[in-house]
């Protein structure tokens, strides 16, 4: 009976502080295919969205540094993610191929992505917070990991580059080195430069088809980028993609393509 007497209040307590604790973890919708959990923001599943074909998408990659300042959707943001390191197959044996090639599937990288006040729009008037968030390749799903508009701060890191000021999201792409070198030795490190070559023109593209534009930043203070990031400490920057609806978006058609290889023949080019 002494041990309940003691018991009780203790468990009465804790019920208290589970039923404060439940609104912060309990999913919740916010706009069309988001629920939130906590931190941790279940993002739309990838799908077809868009109606460009590959040829026309390499067509009309093109960098871009001027945005329009409208906000990117959610479900672009999805897709722009699931472009970078999303899942494409379960492959067995415990692990997953994802949508960019990895030297003998090690997968060294990380992805983050700055998301500025108002900058992504999750439908009926609302937004994400403004922070930054690391993707979770397995949910499919972003984590807050620093709250607040650090945009200007990542500017400041990336040699005041303005677009990264003006992009509503920036995505940093960073590298464990560890997970390749580890397989391949030095050789590793070539690998995982050229993997995350693969994942930039996969942004690239994705951009492209959403009808949204980026540009790929390689200047700017590694140490610094991981400060504001607030990377972990094996994980090294080594790409920053601002992306944003474009103020002005890039034209081009396969008559013209077609007319320029006319003209460079008949001239002669070698």
């Amino acid at each position: 009976m002494r041990f309940l007497h003691l018991l009780l209040p203790a468990l009465l307590t804790l019920g208290v502080l589970l039923y404060a604790l439940l609104p912060l973890y309990a999913p919740r919708e916010e706009g069309v295919g988001v629920t939130v959990l906590g931190d941790e923001v279940l993002l739309p599943l990838p799908g077809r969205v868009t109606t460009l074909t590959v040829e026309e998408t390499i067509l009309l990659r093109k960098s871009i540094r001027e945005w329009s300042g409208e906000p990117i959707t959610i479900e672009q943001l999805s897709m722009l993610l699931w472009a970078t390191q999303g899942i494409v197959e379960d492959a067995g044996f415990g692990w997953y191929r994802r949508a960019a090639p990895s030297a003998g599937a090690t997968y060294p990288l990380e992805v983050y992505v700055v998301v500025g006040e108002r900058g992504v729009s999750v439908g009926g008037g609302s937004y994400l917070r403004a922070g930054v968030y690391k993707y979770n390749y397995l949910r499919h799903s972003i984590t807050l990991v620093k709250e607040g508009d650090l945009r200007v701060d990542l500017w400041r890191a990336s040699l005041r580059q303005d677009w990264v000021k003006t992009a509503p999201v920036n995505i940093v792409i960073c590298a464990v080195y560890e997970r390749t070198t580890g397989r391949y030795g030095e050789r590793g490190i070539r690998y995982v430069h050229m993997e995350v070559g693969h994942v930039g023109q996969n942004i690239y593209l994705m951009a492209t088809a959403l009808n949204l534009g980026t540009v790929a930043i390689g200047a700017f203070y590694d140490d610094e980028v991981a400060r504001v990031v607030g990377v972990a400490r094996n994980e090294r920057p080594l790409y920053i993609f601002p992306v944003g609806v474009p103020e002005r978006p890039y034209r081009a058609t396969f008559e013209e393509l077609r007319e320029l290889y006319t003209r460079l023949r008949s001239s002669g080019s070698r």
